[in-house]
C-alpha cells in the first residue's frame, strides 16, 4: 500500500515532462480467457477539495492507480484509456463531466502510467477483471462506462465476462473492437505486418516510435493543414514512457489480436459508439462501424475528418455528445 500523504510518481512525472519539451518531433507513415473471483482489495487515497485520487490491490498482487473526481453523489462515469497512455489522457472529459454534477473515476491500466508493472497478464482477460475490482472495491452501480481505442475493448471485455449488472450504459470511443487484426473471418482488419512493425519500433527505440505516433498519425497531424500542438504530442509521449515496456509491448498483441465479437454481442444496455472517419490508427470500417452492427442498442456518431485522437481534437463536441448521451 502506498503512503497516502505523498504524490505518486510525481517527480518521475516532471522528469518525462521536462524531456519531452525538449524532444524533436517526428512524422510518421500511418499506423494503419471465465472471470476470476474479486480480490479484496487494499486502498489508500488522497483528499484535496472534491478530487479523490487512491490504489487498490488486485487478487493477483498488482497495485492499480485510479482517479475519482467529482460529487460522491453523483452518477459514476468510469472511463477506460488507450495504448500506452494513462488515465489522464481522459482529463477534458473527466472534468467537463465533474463539473456537470458526476462522479468521474478512471484508473491507470495495469502497467502503464501510476499502477504497478507486472511481468505477466498483460491481456484483455485481466484488464477486464481488473476494471470490475476498481467498480465493486468502489461499489459503483448504475455505472455508465466510457472506453477509448485499447481501452474500449477493456469495455466489451468487462461486460463480456462480468455481465451489466452494475452498467446502465457503455460508450465506446475510438475503440478497438470488434478486431483490428486481419483474418479470414476480419477481412477488413489491418494486417499483422502492421503490428510486427510497431512491435519492432517499440524495441528499436520506444521513444522515437511515441514521438513518430503522436506527431502524425494519432492527432491527424501528418494531414496537409493540420494545426499540429506540441503540447498534446509531449503529453502523448511522457504518458507512454511512464509504462512499463514490457506491458505496452505485451499491449499490442492483445489490442490488435483479441476479437471481441462475442463480447460485443453481449452488450445489452444503451451504447454510444464515437469514430472519426480520419482515423488512421483504428480504421472506422473495421471497428466503428463493424461495432456497431453487432451492438443491440447501438447509436453510431461518425465525426467527419477526425482523427484517432478525437478526445483532445474534437472534446467539446464529444463532451457535449456524451453528456447527451448519459442524460437520455
Amino acid at each position: 500500500m502506498t503512503d497516502s500523504n505523498q504524490p505518486v510518481d510525481s517527480r518521475r512525472r516532471n522528469v518525462l515532462m521536462g524531456a519531452a519539451a525538449g524532444a524533436a518531433v517526428a512524422v510518421s507513415t500511418p499506423f494503419a480467457a471465465s472471470a476470476a473471483p474479486a480480490a479484496k482489495a487494499k486502498t489508500s487515497a488522497n483528499l484535496k477539495g472534491s478530487q479523490y485520487m487512491g490504489t487498490i490491490t488486485t487478487r493477483d498482487g498488482v497495485e492499480l492507480y485510479y482517479k475519482d473526481w467529482g460529487p460522491r453523489n453523483g452518477q459514476p462515469i468510469v472511463f477506460s484509456h488507450g495504448w500506452p497512455l494513462n488515465s489522464d489522457s481522459w482529463e477534458s472529459q473527466m472534468i467537463f463531466l465533474a463539473s456537470q454534477g458526476y462522479r468521474c473515476i478512471a484508473h491507470d491500466r495495469r502497467g502503464h502510467g501510476r499502477s504497478s508493472q507486472p511481468w505477466d497478464g498483460n491481456d484483455m482477460d485481466h484488464y477486464a477483471d481488473d476494471l470490475a475490482q476498481v467498480i465493486e472495491h468502489l461499489d459503483l452501480k448504475n455505472a455508465v462506462l466510457f472506453g477509448f481505442s485499447t481501452g474500449g475493448g477493456e469495455v466489451a471485455r468487462y461486460i463480456g465476462r462480468h455481465g451489466s449488472k452494475r452498467v446502465a450504459k457503455a460508450g465506446l470511443i475510438s475503440a478497438v473492437p470488434p478486431q483490428m487484426l486481419k483474418t479470414a473471418n476480419n477481412p477488413g482488419g489491418l494486417p499483422m505486418s502492421v503490428f510486427d512493425g510497431i512491435r519492432a519500433g517499440s524495441l528499436a527505440d520506444r521513444a522515437q516510435l511515441y514521438l513518430d505516433i503522436a506527431g502524425g498519425p494519432f492527432f491527424g497531424f501528418n494531414r496537409p493543414g493540420a494545426k499540429v500542438s506540441q503540447g498534446l504530442i509531449n503529453s502523448w509521449w511522457a504518458q507512454g514512457m511512464q509504462a512499463g515496456h514490457k506491458n505496452t509491448f505485451d499491449c499490442i498483441k492483445a489490442f490488435s489480436e483479441t476479437d471481441f465479437t462475442e463480447d460485443l454481442k453481449k452488450i445489452d444496455v444503451p451504447t454510444l459508439i464515437v469514430h472519426g472517419d480520419d482515423d488512421q490508427i483504428v480504421p472506422i470500417d473495421a471497428a466503428g462501424r463493424a461495432a456497431a452492427k453487432l451492438v443491440k442498442n447501438a447509436t453510431l456518431l461518425v465525426y467527419p475528418g477526425a482523427p484517432h485522437g478525437l478526445t483532445d481534437t474534437h472534446k467539446d463536441k464529444l463532451n457535449a455528445d456524451m453528456l447527451a448521451f448519459i442524460k437520455n
